[in-house]
């Protein structure tokens, strides 16, 4: 008989390290009278300095969103777009969706070659990247209708940051440095993010005179100082430039959609998260509805019975974004059968305990499926209003292009379209028909602000960026929350894993699993690749540190952001 000392000290250290690893989080950031999360700490105080101006949440989202287009540049957009989702103190909820849509020239097979194969960047690095912007119509939109404060109120500190410059400290640089040899491709983008064709080095200043002057058209005419006259032109004329194909007709045609969001129960809990043309809400509630029906606190927090639930809940509600799932306005989203809990049971069964899921084996029209870089942040107010903002130009400084003369980075959002059935995409996303490209389409986006509520109010806002890792991200951080009763800060740090459906393995963060936990789960037939580059959560717990826990004091807000950028900043007041 083998000697079970051995392995029980294994598995005893094993825990110590975890639940060392646990309680070393520092104590959530608390607040009397709301709270702001950011990537970067300067747009954060913007957020803070609009709320105790009096402003709403909405005033100070709309303010962020204009400081991150200049302070985070490589997610904070002018010229990229996103989702916004809202929950009001009176109970209302909506969703703003800002998504770029495709070009009117754009067409199904405009990145194949002429014997139908995807050519490589054109999708990513090219003017033909570029989708038409939507952001400043939506956070236009966003203060116009639910908004307090005036325009020129919340832009100038935009304004500022880009007029007179910013002191750039180490997040700062190392998201730079990140794309120096690209920003040296394009003189317009060379001229404003290398210093005299050097990369930045910490405690220089970073000046955008162009960008200030465009900021100040929209100051000064809302909307139409963007998508009408020298702005748009000039956009226009330098993708033409470019080989692109954006014409005024794109600007003029576009509009921010107002939707309902997509809704579930989640053990008792409100989950208010984005609807299509994002995947995140329904593919959240999907995964949340089949764990709904195991006892994931019982199992234990990264029990391999637990991770293994997890990652097969990925695995098959994945099949389903990517097959199903695409713009409203062109394709019919079977939402009522991915949300329902039924369906959700059916998947269930599908599950076997101690055995993975073959994702070659699992797709369209095998039961019980049918055939057919981003930035986040979330803002809470003394009166109750919850705000989730996903914004994004893609990948990391969009297409690294910057339309001369107005300071905006482009997005390469097109590569979130399927530019050919069964090829992975820059997440390594396999999509279907229901991405395709066609002419003012948005193309399907992970992006998830979502809002958890409790008896009609706000008690969590959460989102961040990361391609195709924003879901899971965001299940992750709900599940520690609500199941494992971790508070904000320890529920945004844990380590975290995803799986996509394609390809097959597991990634997993280090120290997400124990040695014994990932043998047991390989012994099942899981296979396990390398941590993705991480994602960046800005999540917020209202009322106590962690859900049916004490307040500190009088604080009502407790703010947690991500650890694993070192730009970003949770701050209340």
């Amino acid at each position: 008989m083998n000697n079970p000392v051995p392995r029980l000290l294994v598995l005893l250290t094993t825990w110590a390290a975890l639940t060392t690893a646990h309680a070393a989080s520092v104590a959530p950031v608390a607040a009397e009278n709301g709270m702001v999360v950011t990537a970067q700490h300067l747009a954060t105080r913007v957020g803070v300095d609009v709320l105790k101006d009096g402003g709403n949440a909405v005033d100070a989202a709309v303010a962020v969103g204009y400081a991150l287009a200049v302070v985070y540049p490589a997610a904070g957009n002018l010229g990229g777009g996103g989702f916004m989702t809202v929950q009001l103190a009176d109970g209302r909820k909506t969703f703003l969706d800002f998504r770029e849509k495709a070009p009117l020239a754009a067409t199904a097979n405009m990145y194949l070659d002429k014997d139908g194969n995807v050519i490589k960047g054109l999708s990513t690095r090219s003017h033909l990247a570029v989708g038409v912007p939507g952001s400043v119509s939506g956070l236009e939109y966003a203060l116009r209708k639910y908004g307090t404060l005036k325009r020129a109120t919340v832009i100038a500190p935009a304004i500022h940051y880009a007029e007179k410059g910013f002191v750039l400290d180490q997040g700062d640089i190392d998201m730079l440095q990140s794309a120096t040899d690209d920003f040296r491709k394009d003189p317009a983008t060379a001229a404003i993010f290398l210093n005299k064709g050097e990369p930045f080095q910490v405690g220089q200043k970073l000046v955008q005179k162009d960008l200030a002057t465009t900021l100040k058209a929209i100051r000064d005419k809302g909307e139409a100082g963007f998508y009408k006259g020298p702005v748009a032109a000039a956009i226009v004329a330098s993708s033409q430039a470019g080989k692109g194909i954006l014409q005024q007709a794109d600007f003029d045609q576009y509009t921010t959609r107002e939707l309902q969001p997509v809704e579930c129960d989640y053990r008792g809990y409100r989950v208010v998260s984005a609807p299509p043309p994002s995947s995140g809400g329904v593919i959240i509630c999907e995964m949340l509805n089949i764990l709904e029906g195991y006892p994931l606190k019982e199992l234990g927090f990264r029990s391999a019975q637990a991770v293994h639930y997890q990652i097969e809940a990925m695995r098959h509600a994945y099949v389903d974004r990517n097959s199903y799932l695409g713009d409203p306005d062109f394709v019919k989203n079977p939402l009522d059968r991915l949300l329902s809990k039924a369906y959700a049971a059916q998947i269930r069964a599908a599950i076997q305990p101690n055995k993975a899921g073959v994702s070659q084996e699992i797709k369209p029209g095998v039961a019980p499926h049918e055939g057919s870089n981003t930035t986040h942040y979330s803002i809470v107010d003394k009166w109750g209003n919850a705000v989730s903002v996903t914004y994004t130009l893609n990948d990391w400084f969009g297409a690294r292009l910057t339309a001369a003369k107005t300071g905006v980075l482009l997005n390469d959002e097109m590569d979130d379209f399927t530019a050919k059935v069964g090829v992975p995409n820059l997440y390594g996303l396999v999509q279907g028909e229901a991405n395709k490209i066609e002419p003012g389409k948005r193309p399907l986006s992970s992006m998830s602000p979502t809002i958890v509520s409790k008896d009609g109010k706000p008690v969590m806002v959460v989102g961040t960026p990361g391609g195709s890792r924003i879901i899971t991200a965001v299940l992750h951080t709900m599940i520690n929350v609500i199941d494992y009763g971790m508070d904000v800060q320890e529920a945004t740090d844990a380590p975290r894993f995803h799986q996509q459906w394609l390809p097959e393995a597991t990634n997993v963060e280090d120290f997400a699993l124990s040695p014994d936990t990932r043998k047991i789960l390989e012994g099942w037939g899981h296979k396990f690749a390398e941590p993705q580059p991480a994602n960046h959560l800005a999540t917020i717990l209202v009322g106590a540190p962690k859900l049916g826990g004490k307040p500190v004091g009088k604080n009502r807000f407790y703010g947690a952001n991500d650890p694993r950028r070192n730009s970003g900043l949770a701050l209340g007041h």
